[in-house]
C-alpha cells in the first residue's frame, strides 16, 4: 500500500528524480521547494493526481507543519550542496541544513519515518582513515560537511529514522548539476575538449542519481529492519582515483586531454574507499555503473545549447 511522502527540495537534482520514482512505485507524493533556480523541473509530474507541489522555503515553520502532519514519510532534501556553496553563505547553510531538518524532526511524531540524505563527506582525514565503513568516524572538515554531520546526529537520536550517507552522485536529472565529478569531467571533455586535474591520485566513491531514488524506496519499503542506522550508499565498484575516472570519460571521449597540476585543493579532502556492506545486507545494491552514467551524459549533453560547447565538431565526432 502507497504512504503519504513529503519530500523537500522536491524540484533539485536528486528531489525531481526522487518524486518521479515515488510516484512510480505507487506513494502519494508533496512537494516543497522554494523554486531559487526558477526550475521547471516537476512540470512532467503535475498530471499525477498522486503528486502535489507547494511553493515554500523549507525552513518556514507555518508553510512545513501542515504538510509534516500529512505525511507517513518525510525525506528533507532541502539543502545548500557542497563546499564553496556554504562557504559562500554560512547562514544559509546552517539554517536549511541544520536547523531546518530539527524544526521538521521535532514537529513529527514517532509513527513517522523519517529518511534523512546526509554525505561521505563527513567522515574528513584528520584520522588517516583510508578505508570508511558506517564505524569510522566522522570528522568533518568543511562547513557543509559540519552541517550535514550535525543533521544526522540529531535525527539518528530520535526514533524511526535512517540517514543516508550517500557516495559522489552522477547522472542526469532535470535540475542538472555539472559541478558533480563525473558530470563535469564529462562536460569537460565534449565542451572544451580539456581539463586540468588536482589531486589526480585521490578517491572517491560513486553513485547514480537515480540508484540513490531506488535506495529510499527501500528505505520506505523495509523501515523496520533500518531504522536507527546510517548507511554508505555508494558503488563498490566505484572507488575510482580522479585520474581513473578520467581515463575511464576518455574510452568514450578519445580526444579528452587532461592535464595533472600541483595546485588545488578538495576542501572536504576526500580521498578515501567507502564500504556498501551494510546496506547490501539490508537488501539494496546499487546497479547503475559509473559507464552506464557517462553514456548517458553523452546522450544528453547533446541537448544543451551549442553556446555552451566551445569544440563541438570534434566533440561529438569523438563521442559519438
Amino acid at each position: 500500500m502507497g504512504k503519504k511522502v513529503l519530500v523537500t527540495g522536491a524540484a533539485g537534482y536528486l528531489g525531481s528524480i526522487l518524486c518521479e520514482h515515488l510516484l512510480d512505485a505507487g506513494h502519494e507524493v508533496r512537494g516543497i521547494d522554494n523554486m531559487m533556480y526558477n526550475q521547471t523541473t516537476l512540470y512532467h509530474l503535475c498530471e499525477d493526481a498522486n503528486f502535489d507541489f507547494y511553493r515554500g522555503d523549507a525552513r518556514d515553520e507555518d508553510v512545513v507543519k501542515k504538510h509534516v502532519a500529512w505525511a507517513d514519510v518525510i525525506i528533507p532534501l532541502a539543502a545548500i550542496v557542497g563546499a564553496g556553496a556554504c562557504d559562500r553563505d554560512p547562514w544559509a547553510a546552517k539554517s536549511i541544513n541544520l536547523d531546518a531538518v530539527r524544526m521538521i524532526n521535532d514537529m513529527r511524531s514517532s509513527d513517522q519515518l523519517l529518511v534523512l540524505p546526509n554525505t561521505n563527506s563527513g567522515y574528513g582525514t584528520k584520522t588517516g582513515d583510508t578505508y570508511c565503513t558506517e564505524e569510522s568516524s566522522l570528522d568533518p572538515i568543511t562547513l557543509y560537511g559540519i552541517t550535514k554531520v550535525d543533521a544526522e546526529k540529531a535525527v539518528l537520536d530520535s526514533e524511526n529514522t535512517i540517514a543516508l550517507r550517500l557516495a559522489t552522485v552522477f547522472g542526469l536529472s532535470p535540475r542538472m548539476r555539472l559541478d558533480l565529478l563525473v558530470n563535469h569531467f564529462t562536460f569537460a571533455a565534449v565542451a572544451n575538449g580539456d581539463i586540468c586535474i588536482f589531486e589526480k591520485d585521490f578517491k572517491r566513491n560513486y553513485v547514480h542519481v537515480r540508484d540513490v531514488a531506488d535506495c529510499f524506496l527501500h528505505c520506505i519499503e523495509n523501515g523496520e529492519s533500518m531504522v536507527g542506522k546510517a548507511f554508505n550508499v555508494g558503488l563498490d565498484e566505484a572507488n575510482y582515483s580522479k585520474e581513473e575516472l578520467a581515463m575511464k570519460v576518455k574510452e568514450y571521449v578519445p580526444s579528452f586531454y587532461f592535464h595533472f597540476a600541483e595546485v588545488g585543493s578538495d576542501p572536504d579532502k576526500r580521498n578515501y574507499i567507502v564500504s556498501n556492506q551494510r546496506l547490501r545486507e539490508h537488501g539494496f545494491e546499487a546497479k547503475r555503473t559509473v559507464d552506464d552514467g557517462i553514456r548517458e551524459l553523452l546522450k544528453g549533453y547533446r541537448m544543451l545549447p551549442m553556446s555552451s560547447m566551445k569544440n563541438v565538431p570534434e566533440a561529438w565526432k569523438s563521442a559519438a
